[in-house]
């Protein structure tokens, strides 16, 4: 389908945009009828990295609740099909250049006052600056003027170029590059909108924030629980039918999971290695299994010594990679929650493919593996230097992570050791510092409905350096050029072929290793109601009742 040109998005279209398996990002919903309550859902969660700003969440326990509320100018329902929330129309000219946006009337965050073209315009250039030090600084890269607002100097209030508004519901975005997938990138949070008490105290406003989505902010007990109640003002596509949102944070999964047996805890997304063969079989739960879009990956920083992007490098992430059994931790450490990643994408994404030139390099072979890192000793001996494979305790990976190093260690003989950091905000904090001397665990859910999603956020040049989620600073201008053509190409069809030439360079380069695409697991207290994960896999707390 050719898409030279994009008006209203509606499910059909962001369907034709990117035919959809599980994808998606701000908002989530299903078709129950159930009836709806008052009922506080509870749900599994972790302390988030930073205060709750839109734009400065990129990890999964300030997502979860940011995705809850703030309503951006698209939602996505439970299976990925976006509609239309504030926006009432996004239209594109004939090259994807330049887009009119109309947003609906009416619209009010939480603290009573309006959802306009400014709430969008502003925010999305405040979070641009590079001097705000937002994590999603990157996902404006493309819009007019992003560049002068990452120079030092810059002030506070300063606008991106590109970005213009008519009136109170008018607004325009001109791109630098072409863009089809643009209306729906706008659904990610980062393109959230925010009220004008945001800037008068943005450290204040992440503590307690003000948004517009089916949800109100409570009450953070830090370390301990985030409350959400129901948002009465919401006049969105996607209702919630229950009366809120605890999410009760846990230190690991083992408790959260005892919680979930004894009804003290609704749902949890995610089960222990120790329940994996069990978890279908428990009385005590409800189970949920259905495969799912999130991929696990394990990160090779680009500074870390003898891994560059150079001979040996990519000698030793070869090694690495042909050194880990995926087939055998799969089965018998995730007891079949996760199959092997045999590229940089999930079965659930258009455009996946298991046939790419090079994807020997994600298949176990201990021979393989053992030449590999002999040819690059040959270039650089790297001596009884230990391998530190860094994960979160808090989040049920000692097992697969001690499974990487054994498997590792007995394929090559080197000194490698799964090293636990206590919380994944300590993790996420000492990543985001590059402090980290080792590799460390990678994931990613889709944000938006396309392969470029999985691409250009993790291994883009503009998301390096602290400026987006290439946590590894991996930089290619040839795989940068591949995101652009694919990004201006007339067809989904033809997207995706260019998408699968730049997964081809990362196969050469691993700026990480694929390991596993993580089902889509979990389990819900007996009495509640509706619990499914959605296409970002997360649950779809929409429609949990009880």
């Amino acid at each position: 389908m050719k898409k030279s040109k994009i008006t209203m998005i509606t499910a059909a279209v962001a369907a034709a945009v990117m035919a959809l398996g599980a994808c998606g990002s701000a908002n989530s919903s299903s078709s129950s009828s159930s009836a709806s309550t008052d009922a506080v859902i509870t749900a599994y969660g972790s302390e988030p990295e930073n205060p709750l700003i839109p734009a400065n969440t990129n990890e999964n326990g300030g997502g979860r609740v940011i995705q809850m509320l703030f309503a951006g100018l698209v939602g996505f329902d439970a299976n990925g099909n976006a509609k239309n929330e504030v926006a009432k129309s996004i239209k594109a000219n004939d090259d994807n250049t330049q887009y009119s946006i109309e947003l609906n009337s009416g619209w009010k965050f939480t603290d009573g006052t309006p959802v306009t073209s400014e709430s969008f315009t502003k925010a999305w250039s405040y979070s641009a600056i590079a001097s705000h030090q937002m994590l999603n600084n990157s996902w404006y890269a493309n819009i007019k003027g992003y560049d002068a607002l990452q120079q030092d100097g810059v002030a506070d209030d300063a606008q991106l170029e590109g970005l213009k508004v008519q009136d109170d519901t008018h607004f325009t975005v001109e791109l630098t590059e072409a863009s089809s997938t643009f209306p729906i990138q706008v659904g990610y949070v980062a393109f959230s909108p925010l009220p004008e008490s945001f800037y008068k105290d943005p450290k204040a406003f992440g503590e307690n924030p003000v948004g517009n989505g089916q949800y109100k902010f409570s009450k953070w007990t830090h370390n301990q629980s985030i409350e959400l109640v129901k948002n009465p003002d919401y006049k969105g596509s996607f209702p919630a039918k229950n009366g809120g949102i605890t999410f009760k944070i846990y230190s690991d999964v083992e408790s959260a999971y005892a919680d979930v047996q004894a009804g003290n805890l609704d749902v949890l997304d995610t089960v222990p290695a120790s329940a994996t063969s069990t978890f279908e079989s428990d009385s005590s739960v409800q189970p949920y299994n259905k495969p799912g879009a999130a991929i696990q990956t394990l990160i090779i920083p680009t500074t870390l010594e003898h891994f560059g992007i150079n001979d040996e490098g990519r000698l030793r992430r070869a090694a690495i990679s042909r050194a880990i059994n995926r087939e055998q931790i799969t089965d018998k450490v995730l007891g079949g929650t996760g199959v092997p990643a045999v590229d940089f994408l999930s079965p659930q994404t258009p455009g996946y493919s298991e046939d790419l030139k090079g994807n020997d390099v994600l298949k176990y072979n201990a021979d393989e593996a053992k030449k590999l890192w002999a040819q690059a000793d040959a270039i650089a001996p790297y001596g009884d230097t230990q391998l530190n494979l860094y994960y979160n305790a808090d989040g049920g990976h000692k097992e697969i992570f001690e499974a990487y190093a054994n498997s590792i260690k007995n394929a090559l003989g080197i000194n490698v050791a799964a090293t636990p950091i206590a919380t994944f905000q300590e993790m996420r904090q000492e990543v985001n510092n590059r402090t980290l001397k080792g590799a460390w665990r990678g994931g990613w859910m889709p944000d938006y409905p396309s392969a470029e999603n999985y691409l250009k956020p993790l291994y883009g040049s503009a998301a390096a350096d602290g400026n987006g989620a290439n946590d590894g600073d991996y930089k290619n201008p040839e795989f940068d050029a591949l995101l652009v053509k694919a990004a201006a190409a007339s067809s989904t069809d033809d997207a995706n072929k260019i998408y699968q030439q730049a997964e081809e360079i990362l196969l050469k380069d691993l700026p990480v290793i694929p390991i596993y695409n993580k089902k889509n697991v979990g389990v819900s207290a007996q009495g509640v109601k509706g619990f499914a994960i959605a296409w970002n896999s997360y649950p779809d707390f929409l429609n949990i009742t009880k």
